[in-house]
């Protein structure tokens, strides 16, 4: 079966150790602190962003379909999983992963993987944005107050000043370490993550008696596709940065994310997707083959047992910060008028999927879309963009 790993797999996996090294810590020090803010921001918890990059990073490379791809929480799935926290609890979330993982194994051996990811660009633009501006208005609950709202933004100015400047170095990682020991030395009143609980053992059985599980399969299937566009979406931009005709197999991308999504709750662990600027830093620091997200995995599991005190310390209104410069990251106006200056089809599109995305949820703002895509192009009264962007910077979803 061409969906499992293979020796050619392991061997080249072996290969080019020290880049691969080197460009597996360098993800890790940017994931540490997403992870954190994703697992956080889901309302499972710091530990469960912690087992999601742990754990469905490694899967996800190991089964996945790009050699460069990094798996993990995203803030665009994070969106999904917080109404769903609210309205199930834990419970909820864990059956939502699982569901999802079974869903995506389907379509791989479907083999629809190809066919996936053919949205306009007009309708990706619009999505983004709106994803942008709910990780925005879920921030404001850590950054009640003047000293966390003074705490957070200051993270968050300082970031994006920083990496505007030196775009290569791990500004998130540093200034969570600096704000976590200035929060110290001043004795500032912010709340910190805590202990990190594990999420494993929160499945409630008495959900499934109650029939309460098929009240999750509409959120399901909402993650599903948002796995399945956001993975191939990654895929496809890591081909691009390699350049030198690397190609992603695109059925075995979306059957190892379903591995991984199937394995992570038995773990505590929230749905998980590739992170496309993981996957961006990854390239760019020299990584060859699968070996390098596995290091990624093994990193964070070793700050895990070996730094679990420290991590407690960090305050919330920073790792708030640190979304904060996602979402700016995220929304690139000039890519939003471009797009928007195609066919006043495209800005119908673009409008209406922000509009719904914001208003309803995500799932909803992706149907508004490609309905209006599918009709407004069928009129034949203007040119709709076929395809979504590969951007160089990579931050498309809110990674």
């Amino acid at each position: 079966m061409r969906f499992l790993p293979t020796k050619a797999d392991l061997d080249e996996a072996l290969a080019a150790p020290v880049k691969n090294l080197l460009s597996g810590i360098t993800v890790a020090i940017i994931a540490l602190p997403l992870a954190l803010a994703f697992g956080i921001g889901s309302g499972m918890g710091a530990e469960a962003g912690m087992t999601t990059a742990i754990i469905a990073g490694a899967l996800a490379a190991i089964f996945g379909g790009s050699r460069l791809q990094v798996s993990g929480p995203t803030g665009a799935m994070t969106v999904v999983l917080v109404p769903i926290f609210k309205q199930f609890g834990p419970t909820g979330v864990l059956f939502v992963g699982l569901i999802a993982g079974l869903l995506l194994i389907c379509i791989a051996l479907l083999k629809l993987g190809e066919h996936v990811h053919r949205l306009p660009t007009s309708l990706i633009e619009g999505f983004t944005a709106g994803i942008a501006v709910i990780i925005t208005l879920q921030q404001f609950a850590y950054l009640n107050g003047v000293t966390p709202a003074i705490f957070g933004l200051l993270v968050t100015t300082l970031i994006l000043t920083g990496q505007h400047f030196l775009p290569r170095v791990p500004f998130a990682f540093i200034l969570v370490i600096v704000a976590t020991v200035a929060a110290d030395i001043s004795h500032l009143k912010l709340e910190r993550i805590g202990e990190l609980p594990s999420t494993i053992g929160k499945w409630d059985l008495s959900f499934l008696s109650q029939s309460g599980w098929l009240q999750l399969i509409p959120s399901a299937i909402a993650v599903t596709i948002l796995a399945a566009l956001e993975s191939l979406l990654s895929a496809k931009v890591a081909d691009r940065l390699r350049g030198g005709g690397e190609r992603h197999d695109a059925n075995r991308e979306l059957f190892g994310q379903g591995i991984a999504n199937i394995v992570v709750p038995f773990f505590g662990g929230v749905p998980a997707t590739a992170a496309l600027a993981r996957t961006a830093v990854n390239v760019r620091a020299g990584a060859t083959s699968k070996s390098s997200a596995l290091i990624h995995s093994l990193v964070l599991a070793a700050v895990i047992l070996l730094a679990a005190p420290l991590v407690s310390k960090i305050p919330l209104a920073a790792l708030a910060g640190v979304l904060l410069a996602t979402t700016v990251r995220m929304v690139k106006p000039k890519e939003l008028i471009h797009t928007a200056k195609i066919s006043w089809l495209d800005a119908i599109v673009m409008v209406a999927t922000f509009v719904a995305t914001i208003a309803v949820n995500l799932i909803s703002g992706v149907i508004v879309g490609l309905v209006l895509a599918l009709t407004l192009r069928k009129t034949k009264l203007g040119r709709l963009s076929r395809t979504y962007p590969v951007v160089d910077g990579a931050e498309t979803l809110g990674d």
